[in-house]
């Protein structure tokens, strides 16, 4: 490595000789670059596009007299925007620390000549939980002086207190408007910053630990699955599940109802469709120098058939949000206008105009033209030569009767312009099912069950013409776009082969029936209620009777379970009535992790923190209540002894049997001063010393809420466990046996 180092150091020292400026020139030229044209070895690009001019003014996108205004906020760099998770019952104290402590400190701060303005609000969003500053995210990783901020939002990030989200990425589930009691399919949910949103709104309360609602969280993209798992596991939902398909026939999914099985409609569909991404130039650079077209005409079709496949997928009365980081119109406009004309009345665009006070937006286009990568312009279907029949199609232009376009209401969709609010470029459009798709209207009768379908999930009315929601395996009458006889077929090879799998068990789905790509996943298997793991378990933690262990569920069918997760009643129900058709990447919440030689403390297995807000409403035992002092002292060293605590937690822990505990903070509504929201935190009753399994952000996030800053060097002082072992919930058993025995 030294001879490594050293030669890297002589190339960069050659560099540094050859550029004609310093690199003081380069700082106070605002990190520019320098006059060889040249930063880091790469060449600067250029943010310039003449076809991208010339084809949004034809268009007409942007109002009048404001053409340079959108050009020079598209030059800029986006600035750094953040959002506060807002189910956590902590997230106004988050917003206390950050206004009275982070924010003061970048008052009158200067980085590179830029003065920083302090972050404001976002107008339009709920309870000031969402923020923007005039940083570049680029500034804000490499100035000295935002090195404190830039930790602060890197941990709380990790803990899945704040999500750096784009702003107008938080548009779509604002719109969804989603309850509790909701079931939401969110279509191509990677990299998951708008599921998180989703799964907020569904514990909007969080004394309900199971919301009837759940989130299925779909991606095409295998690898980026596991980035939405990674994103999703920050909240420690039980009602998330993430599937990995291709969201243009993603296949129906059916279950359990009063013993018939039935089709699953979901009340709320996030459609976040792939698209050729100019509105985020500002970010994406690399999208000034390849621009052409020929993306947005490569991509209509696909887009056309995910917003199709999620329309009929959709309950009566449910509303599904299209949108894409484009600006467009064969990308926005087109798809909506072309599924409104297909769905023949039943679906009809939403007026939300009023639903976020405060966000400016441009009325969607009635009318466009469309636009070949060498610049040549059709304005109906009926000028496109024979030649161009295979690029360009007839859904891509607006529809020809004017009475039928004026009934559309295009106006209705949302286009968010980077300059109006210093924001990256943006479509959206809600979309409301009135009745079913005209294809799924007549479906056959499947042998020995009814074909009578279930009503919406939200209370209403039945449908007075009848045409209510189809059955779950039914052979459409009409193929719809994405829907192949193949798929039917297997729906029906998959409700013959429902009996031949074992009870509980949701396996992936057998590789004859559907191709496997990335990992093979462990299957879902349920706690069988006579398992003998369970009432050592029941016993130790004294379990309440309302305590649902028929969703207790392990990735192991044969050996030792080593995890056991929950999910919701819901969830199970899909799990259990689909193993044969979806392919589950993740679901659940850890809540018990098997801990080797606990057999001697009466039960095998102790608290996973990141499951301890939905577990512990059903505990009764083991609680130990500490206060502020207790947290902190718990917090900052690895195994403090019981005399270190307070005398009220030292009189609970001095007679409790060794083993897993619940430490938990009650705030004082008499000292306002102090933290103000409750903290429950797993622990480890020792010998003689307790201890808390706590993940290494999580601690930072509560000793931030008290007050404390613990930086890099504190942390070696203080002994904050920083290893990944002590915050771990699988810590190895000679780390676990030193903690049981600690003292």
């Amino acid at each position: 490595m030294g001879r490594r180092s050293r030669v890297r150091r002589l190339q960069q020292q050659q560099q540094q000789q050859q550029r004609p400026g310093s690199a003081e020139d380069g700082a106070e030229d605002g990190g520019k670059r320098s006059g060889a044209g040249w930063e880091g070895g790469y060449p600067e690009i250029v943010k310039e596009n003449k076809l991208f001019e010339h084809y949004y003014q034809e268009l007409k996108i942007v109002p009048e007299g404001e053409w340079d205004q959108f050009m020079d906020a598209l030059r800029e760099p986006l600035p750094a925007t953040l959002r506060i998770t807002g189910y956590k019952s902590h997230a106004k104290e988050i917003l206390h620390c950050l206004k009275n402590k982070y924010f003061k400190e970048l008052e009158d701060l200067e980085v590179d000549g830029q003065k920083v303005e302090v972050p404001q609000p976002l107008s339009w969003y709920p309870e000031e939980l969402a923020w923007h500053t005039n940083l570049s995210r680029k500034i804000l990783r490499k100035s000295p002086q935002l090195e404190k901020f830039h930790q602060f939002l890197v941990s709380e990030t990790e803990s899945g207190n704040i999500s750096r989200q784009e702003a107008v990425s938080m548009i779509p589930p604002l719109l969804l408007n989603a309850h509790p009691h909701h079931k939401i399919l969110d279509m191509c949910a990677a990299p998951g910053s708008k599921t998180t949103q989703l799964i907020e709104m569904l514990h909007a309360d969080m004394s309900v630990p199971f919301p009837e609602g759940f989130v299925i969280a779909n991606d095409v993209d295998n690898k980026r699955c596991y980035l939405l798992v990674h994103q999703a596991k920050r909240l420690g939902s039980p009602c998330i599940m993430v599937v990995n398909h291709d969201a243009s026939c993603i296949p129906r999914l059916q279950v359990d109802v009063n013993g018939k099985k039935e089709a699953l409609f979901y009340d709320r569909i996030l459609c976040d469709v792939p698209c050729s991404g100019d509105g985020t130039m500002r970010k994406n650079i690399d999208v000034w120098k390849k621009w052409s077209t020929l993306n947005s005409l490569q991509l209509h079709g696909l887009q056309l058939r995910i917003a199709t496949r999620g329309a009929e997928q959709l309950v009566e009365g449910g509303r599904m949000v299209y949108s894409t980081c484009s600006l467009n119109p064969i990308e926005d406009e087109a798809v909506i206008a072309s599924l409104l004309e297909k769905s023949e009345g039943a679906l009809e665009l939403a007026d939300v105009s009023s639903e976020l006070p405060g966000l400016k937006w441009m009325p969607g286009l009635t009318q466009w033209k469309v636009m070949t990568k060498d610049g040549q312009w059709f304005a109906t279907w009926d000028d496109v030569p024979h030649s161009r029949h295979t690029q360009i199609r007839p859904t891509m232009f607006p529809p020809k009767d004017p009475e039928k376009s004026q009934a559309m209401h295009l106006e209705r969709c949302l286009r968010i312009l980077p300059h109006h609010q210093n924001t990256g470029g943006f479509f959206v459009a809600v979309l409301v099912k009135k009745s079913s798709m005209p294809w799924n209207k007549r479906p056959p009768k499947l042998q020995g069950e009814s074909a009578e379908p279930r009503g919406p999930v939200q209370p209403g009315p039945a449908d007075p013409m009848g045409k209510s929601v189809s059955h779950p395996l039914e052979l459409e009458s009409k193929p719809a776009a994405g829907i192949s006889d193949t798929e039917a077929t297997e729906r029906a090879e998959n409700l013959e082969n429902n009996g031949n799998k074992k009870d509980g068990v949701c396996g992936p789905p057998p590789s004859k029936k559907m191709k496997l790509f990335g990992f093979k996943e462990d299957p879902f298997v349920f706690i069988p209620e006579d398992d003998p793991l369970f009432p050592p378990i029941q016993k130790f933690y004294a379990l309440g009777p309302s305590f649902p262990k028929m969703n207790l569920l392990t990735r192991t069918v044969e050996g030792k379970r080593r995890q056991l997760y929950m999910v919701s009643k819901e969830l199970r129900n899909v799990l259990l009535n689909n193993s044969e058709r979806v392919k589950v990447i993740n679901t659940g919440v850890k809540v018990w992790c098997r801990n080797n030689s606990g057999e001697e403390f009466d039960c095998a297995f102790r608290l996973a923190q990141e499951g301890i807000y939905t577990l512990y409403p059903f505990i009764n035992s083991r609680i130990i209540i500490v206060s502020m002092e207790d947290v902190k002292i718990l917090l900052t060293q690895e195994n403090p002894f019981f005399r270190k605590l307070s005398s009220e937690a030292y009189s609970q822990v001095k007679d409790m049997a060794k083993g897993s505990v619940v430490l938990k903070y009650e705030p004082d509504p008499a000292k306002p001063d102090t933290l103000q929201c409750p903290i429950v935190l797993c622990g480890w009753r020792g010998k003689a010393s307790i201890r808390t399994f706590v993940p290494k952000n999580e601690r930072l996030h509560y000793l931030r809420m008290m007050g404390l800053e613990v930086s890099a060097e504190k942390k070696k002082e203080r002994g904050v466990p920083t290893s990944a072992s002590a915050a771990s919930p699988g810590a190895p058993e000679d780390q676990l046996a030193a903690e049981q025995g600690a003292g």
